[in-house]
């Protein structure tokens, strides 16, 4: 009977396939410790009953199949991790800039103003702000005209409908559109200062730390000042 060390060769030569060199035996462990399995089910088949080759190669297929999906899971696995340091490289640079970001409340310091957006979702022929307290009492409705679809900027300057100034504190905006005669309820965005960047740690996006405004996404921010 062939000594057990020369079956695997043979069956290896016999299947038209090339024989690993012995510098790159190291290859991978993945690789070693399947080619020991097969010489062991070699070794150990009944020789009444052999291992027909179409078993084999239907093995050595699967191998193939695992070892590829193997190798692109780690190629994704560096792309995110490639996409992840871009993405906060990109929110670092934002500290200290102010961003245009989705929200209806904002802050308003003594003497400031709050400005942002409206995202008007079709041609409107007047676009209309009400700006109400903490208490949800109306402070000032600022008439912004007609607007085509798209952001229409807006800046209120923190005094009320008779002129004087209001208190500091955070202020609600709401917004709407005459869109075909009917009173439509507009989506507001707001500018707000960047403070400070949050990472991660579950490879999520960078989370950005506004000022009176909490934390947003990367992805939610609109616009960059």
């Amino acid at each position: 009977m062939a000594d057990s060390n020369t079956i695997l060769p043979a069956a290896l030569q016999n299947l038209a396939i090339k024989q690993p060199d012995a510098e790159k035996a190291n290859d991978g462990l993945d690789q070693d410790a399947f080619l020991e399995l097969m010489l062991t089910q070699i070794k150990h088949q009944d020789p009444l009953n052999p291992m027909e080759s179409g078993d084999f190669l239907s093995q050595m297929a699967q191998f193939g199949t695992v070892n590829g999906i193997t190798e692109l899971n780690s190629s994704f696995a560096t792309l995110s991790s490639s996409l992840q340091s871009s993405q906060a490289l990109q929110a670092s640079t934002m500290v200290g800039n102010t961003v245009l970001v989705p929200g209806d409340t904002s802050e308003l310091v003594s003497g400031g103003q709050i400005s942002g957006a409206v995202d008007v979702s079709n041609s409107s022929s007047n676009l209309v702000l009400n700006i109400t307290d903490a208490s949800g009492q109306s402070v000032r409705q600022v008439d912004l005209g007609s607007h085509t679809a798209g952001l229409a900027k807006f800046t209120w300057d923190g005094l009320d409908n008779s002129g004087n100034p209001v208190a500091a504190g955070n202020y609600s905006i709401e917004a709407a559109a005459l869109i075909g005669g009917e009173a439509v309820a507009q989506s507001v965005l707001v500018n707000a200062k960047v403070n400070s960047v949050t990472l991660n740690k579950t490879g999520g996006e960078p989370l950005l730390n506004l000022n009176g405004l909490g934390t947003v996404s990367i992805s939610d921010v609109r616009e960059i000042m």
